[in-house]
């Protein structure tokens, strides 16, 4: 049991879970009949949250950054902000950097979902994710964050280095989705120690677990969410557990070394989870 990203793992790390026919459930992967995924959910919410945080800091001269400061001042305009994905994550995201002054843009395939943030913070500027949409709005933005979820499969690849080309020299682009295996095409996953390299001018940050920056936080509401489920399997154990709650079978991507197809009973494009 475990926050296993089976799906963006390396090959050798399936096998051996095979070859040993070990029952693993990812906590990532429990879902509930309406698609939420209720364990990973703090979680995301506290990657989103981290977005205005961490890429206040990563602005700064003295981070390698080009000297932004995220809300403005009187006379000089805010940040330009790019969000794409208006998920769980997404909307973390956007309240955070909506809370501290930035210009906001944001993206998503989902119209309830634009909807929805157009009418819960104004001036917010929203429009529909499509290739031609991301290259517009990033080549205007000094900060990008990308939250997209496709439960049960890797994220797709939606900037690519041409995108990057676009860009203002010493932007910062943050892949929220790298946990997953990112959605750029120039992601490689970074560490809390060394968070940041540049690629075609743009600074990159794609930290996998962005939660374990406040990990006190972080343990508290994994374990609200989590507990329950462990509760369960503890006493039933597992093959009991995955049996007679849904939920839980989702999670368990591989049963006694046989893997399950790693997908999602809905599989749209839930961008930002």
């Amino acid at each position: 049991m475990g926050l296993l990203h089976l799906f963006s793992s390396r090959q050798e790390k399936i096998d051996l879970i095979q070859e040993k026919k070990i029952t693993t459930i990812a906590y990532e992967q429990i879902q509930l009949s309406d698609g939420t995924q209720p364990v990973r959910k703090p979680l995301s919410q506290i990657g989103g949250r981290l977005v205005a945080q961490i890429g206040a800091h990563l602005m700064q001269n003295d981070a390698g950054g080009k000297g932004v400061l995220l809300g403005g001042m009187g006379g000089v305009p805010p940040a330009e902000a790019v969000v794409i994905g208006a998920g769980v994550s997404g909307t973390a995201a956007i309240q955070s950097l909506y809370g501290v002054g930035a210009h906001l843009t944001v993206l998503d395939t989902d119209l309830d979902a634009l909807q929805v943030i157009h009418e819960t913070f104004p001036g917010v500027a929203t429009m529909v994710s499509n290739p031609n949409n991301i290259f517009r709005a990033t080549a205007y933005a000094d900060l990008v964050a990308t939250c997209i979820l496709i439960p049960g499969e890797r994220p797709p690849i939606i900037i690519t280095r041409e995108m990057l080309k676009g860009m203002k020299p010493r932007s910062l682009i943050m892949d929220i989705s790298i946990d997953e295996g990112g959605c750029l095409e120039t992601s490689r996953p970074t560490t809390h120690e060394h968070p940041t390299y540049v690629e075609e001018g743009v600074i990159h940050y794609c930290v996998p677990n962005m939660g374990s920056a406040v990990a006190r936080t972080s343990t508290y509401a994994f374990l609200n969410a989590a507990f329950p489920y462990i509760r369960e399997i503890a006493k039933k154990g597992s093959a009991d557990a995955i049996d007679e709650n849904p939920a839980i079978e989702m999670g368990a991507v591989i049963i006694k070394g046989e893997l399950k197809k790693l997908s999602s009973s809905k599989a749209s494009v839930e961008e930002g989870e």
